[in-house]
Order: C-alpha cells, then sequence, then structure tokens
C-alpha cells in the first residue's frame, strides 16, 4: 500500500513531468503512470493533466480520463467543460455538463458560462433554455457573468426578444451585456434597434469598449445612419483611441457604404497598419462611389505594396470597373484571375461582375459569352443582371431569353412573369404576353402591390450621441 508521503512525492512528479510534457507521447505515459498510481482521482492533477492535453489538442486523453474518475470534483468538470468550450468540438461540453447532472455533481457560476459559451457557438437555444431553467434553479442568475453568457445564446440564436427579455430583468448591465445586445441586434438585421441600444448604453453612462464601437458602425453602414458613424469616430478622437486594423476598417466600410468615401480615404491614410480587409473597404468603398479609376489605382497600389488581394479584393475591383465603364481595364483584371495570378480561381460572384461590365455598356453578347463560359450553372443574379442591361438597351429578344431562365430558376416569383409579359407587350406579341399572364394564374401567382416607405424621427435621438 502507498504511503501518504510516497504519494505526494508521485503526485509531484506528475505535475513536474506535466509542466514540461511536450508531445503525444509524454501525454500517454504520462497517463499510464496515473493509471498505474490510483491518481486519477486527484483533483491538482487531473486539472493539470487536463489542461496539458488543450495545449497539446489531445482532448481526446482528457476525455478518457474523466470517464475513468467515478465521480469527479465541480472544478474538474469545469476545467474540462472550459477545454472543450473552446475547441473545434463544443458539442462535447455538453456531454460533460449532462453527465454532471446525472450524477448529482452541481454545476457553480464557474460552470455556466463555459457551457454557455458552447451553446452559443453551437447556436443551439433549445439546449440553452433547458440551461436557463436549471440555471434558475439553482439560484446563479444574479451572477452577471452567467447573465452575460446566457444573452449571448439568445443573441446568436438570433432570438433576440428573448434576449431583450433576460437583458431587461437583470439588475445591473456591463459593457458586456450592452455590446451583446447590440451585435445580437446587428447580426439579426435590426439596425435601428441595434444603434438605439448603443445610444441608450450612452445616455446610462456605460463606456464602450472596440467592439462595441465595431457593432455600431456595422449597423450604421447597413443602415445608412451616417450620423451617428461621424459621433463614433468623433468619440474615438476625443478619446485618443489608437486606429487599429479592425476598427480602422470598420470606419472606412462605414463612410464608404454612407457615401462619403472620402473621409474614408483619411481614415486609410492615417492608419499605420492594414491588412486584406484594409483595403478591400477601401476599394468597395471607392466602386460604390462610382470612382472607378481611383479604386483601380488603389488595386494596383495594393499589389505594388506587396498585400495579396484576396476573392473579395476581386469583386471590389471589377464592380468598380463596372459601374465607371471601365470595361477593358476590368476584362484585363479578369483575365489574369482566370490565368492564376491571384493564387485562386474566379467564382460565380466574379463572373456575375463581368456580366455586368459588359451588359452596363450593352455589349450583350459578350456578357453572354461570359455566361456560357462559365464552369458552373448561373444564378439569379447573374441572369438578373443580362435581364437588367438588355432592358436597358431595349434588346428585346435578349430580354425575353433571360426572363424565362429567371422564371426556371424561380418559378413562385411573380415579378418575372410580369416584366416578361410587359417585354411581349412591348414586341406587340400581344398573344405571348396573355400567355404569360394566364401562366401566372395557372401557378396561382399574383402581381405584388407597390409599396413606399418613408422615414419618420426615430425613437431615440441621435444628437449628441458620442458626446
Amino acid at each position: 500500500m502507498v504511503s501518504l508521503p510516497q504519494m505526494n512525492t508521485a503526485a509531484n512528479r506528475i505535475l513536474h513531468l506535466l509542466d514540461i510534457c511536450t508531445s503525444t507521447i509524454h501525454i500517454h505515459q504520462i497517463q499510464a503512470k496515473l493509471i498505474r498510481q490510483n491518481l486519477c482521482e486527484d483533483t491538482t492533477i487531473a486539472c493539470s493533466f487536463i489542461t496539458a492535453c488543450q495545449s497539446l489538442n489531445l482532448l481526446d486523453s482528457a476525455l478518457l480520463l474523466y470517464s475513468q474518475i467515478k465521480k469527479p470534483h465541480v472544478f474538474i468538470c469545469n476545467t474540462l467543460i472550459k477545454c472543450l468550450s473552446h475547441a473545434q468540438s463544443p458539442k462535447k461540453s455538453i456531454s460533460v455538463y449532462t453527465r454532471m447532472i446525472k450524477n448529482s455533481i452541481f454545476p457553480n457560476h464557474y460552470t455556466f458560462p463555459f457551457v454557455l459559451k458552447a451553446l452559443s457557438d453551437l447556436r443551439d437555444l433549445k439546449q440553452g433554455q433547458c440551461v436557463h431553467t436549471q440555471i434558475f434553479k439553482l439560484g446563479q442568475l444574479n451572477d452577471i457573468y452567467v447573465q452575460n453568457s446566457l444573452l449571448n445564446v439568445y443573441a446568436s440564436s438570433g432570438s433576440m426578444d428573448l434576449c431583450r427579455k433576460v437583458f431587461d430583468e437583470m439588475p445591473k448591465r456591463d459593457v458586456v451585456s450592452w455590446t451583446v445586445m447590440i451585435t445580437g441586434y446587428r447580426e439579426a438585421g435590426r439596425f435601428d434597434d441595434a444603434l438605439n441600444a448603443f445610444e441608450r448604453m450612452q445616455y446610462v453612462g456605460v463606456q464602450p469598449n472596440q467592439v462595441t464601437m465595431v457593432n455600431a458602425l456595422s449597423a450604421c453602414s447597413s443602415s445608412g445612419a451616417l450620423d451617428v458613424g461621424i459621433r463614433i469616430h468623433g468619440f474615438i478622437k476625443r478619446n485618443g483611441w489608437e486606429l487599429d486594423v479592425i476598427l480602422g476598417t470598420s470606419l472606412i466600410d462605414m463612410y464608404g457604404k454612407c457615401g462619403r468615401i472620402e473621409e474614408g480615404l483619411c481614415v486609410f491614410q492615417s492608419m499605420e497598419e492594414k491588412n486584406v480587409f484594409t483595403w478591400n473597404a477601401l476599394i468597395k468603398g471607392l466602386a460604390l462611389a462610382k470612382s472607378g479609376e481611383e479604386a483601380v489605382w488603389w488595386f494596383f497600389q495594393m499589389e505594388q505594396r506587396g498585400i495579396k488581394p484576396d476573392e473579395v479584393t476581386l469583386i471590389g475591383v471589377l464592380c468598380a470597373c463596372s459601374h465607371s465603364g471601365l470595361v477593358q481595364v476590368g476584362e484585363s483584371i479578369f483575365r489574369s484571375l482566370v490565368d492564376g495570378k491571384y493564387g485562386f480561381a474566379p467564382g460565380i460572384k466574379h463572373y456575375s461582375c463581368m456580366v455586368d461590365l459588359f451588359a452596363r455598356p450593352g455589349h450583350l453578347e459578350e456578357a453572354l459569352k461570359i455566361i456560357k463560359e462559365m464552369p458552373f450553372e448561373p444564378t439569379k443574379p447573374v441572369w438578373g443582371t443580362l435581364l437588367a442591361g438588355s432592358r436597358a438597351h431595349g434588346a428585346l429578344e435578349m430580354s425575353e431569353f433571360a426572363a424565362w431562365k429567371l422564371i426556371g430558376l424561380q418559378p413562385e416569383n411573380s415579378g418575372y412573369y410580369v416584366i416578361l409579359a410587359n417585354i411581349y407587350s412591348l414586341m406587340g406579341r400581344w398573344i405571348d404576353a396573355e400567355k404569360v399572364r394566364e401562366l401566372m394564374k395557372e401557378r396561382g401567382l399574383k402581381k405584388d402591390l407597390g409599396c413606399s416607405s418613408v422615414e419618420l424621427q426615430p425613437l431615440y435621438s441621435v444628437n449628441e450621441l458620442v458626446a
């Protein structure tokens, strides 16, 4: 029988080995020692072993050790759940949590944030609600870290009404709480709600962090809320925040999408560090501003400075060429892409840009040729681009051809039938126009009613948003 001093000596030796282990072989050797010397139940050793397994990406070995412990201490469970929640298979951390519950090992306030992080990554709303109930039963609902993690589960699954309910019931909210709400609203496409939450956060005196600002700027970009974006930029300047890659890129993207690319260019030039995303934001912004020649110039500058363009870069510069009528330049860049200059093959969006490049000025045969050269089936945006170009230039037969292709891809869209019927009317083919209308009736389709919208005064004023 092993004496207590001998056991302590063995345990210390194991802990030392775990500190210096660097390979799979070491982990397996240590695991064998743990089993032989009956040290698997030691909480300190088990937690150190799990952490060592995480650093070597050997969490299956940690799970094997865990399975050999009859009733592990909650600290062991927490350590394993934490490691698994940060791994590529967060679902396994839920299995560990489930075993805890079945074995009457009561979770504590350290357990739930890791479990909820895994559920957030999995976007598992149903399981998240079950854990929410368990948190309530165990009296852990007042812990702000648990509450913030719970908010993240609901936000990541798009259940913003449930998220808001939890948020409203929180006795105290910090910057993380508000940021989760703003991010959740933005990802759900509720941009006005995101900006309203951002304003309320300012009103109650919670200082935003970089993540808050990036998500608020993204909401500004998507909703065109330039005034709010300008105030955020002012806040950043007044507080002396460094324009790092993430924050600077968000500002450039906001200015570009809100039609103020000149300010975006100033931000770009003031940044010390830039990556491919920064360059992409600038080029896309110039494309939206129809500053095609300037976008192409910056694209070539990007190459000269050793920044490798990616798929998004090429979409941006091809769109810029299309919007500015730079057909030859766009064709040359696309041919370089096809020839492998950039290290990747053109995708459907690149081909769609080329269809638009030719269709806008009326080079419809070239546009159709690009469609036929595509190595994959044309999509609705591709045929829609050809249809728009054909109608703009009065090419009714090409318009008819593209409209039928769109009907074939989306037969439930009544708009395509209406367009086709109008094309036949313009061609004087009244019988064919009537046949299209009859086809709509047979398929139970009705012409969509027109609508318009007017922007009213927002619920929360944006004046002095970032005072």
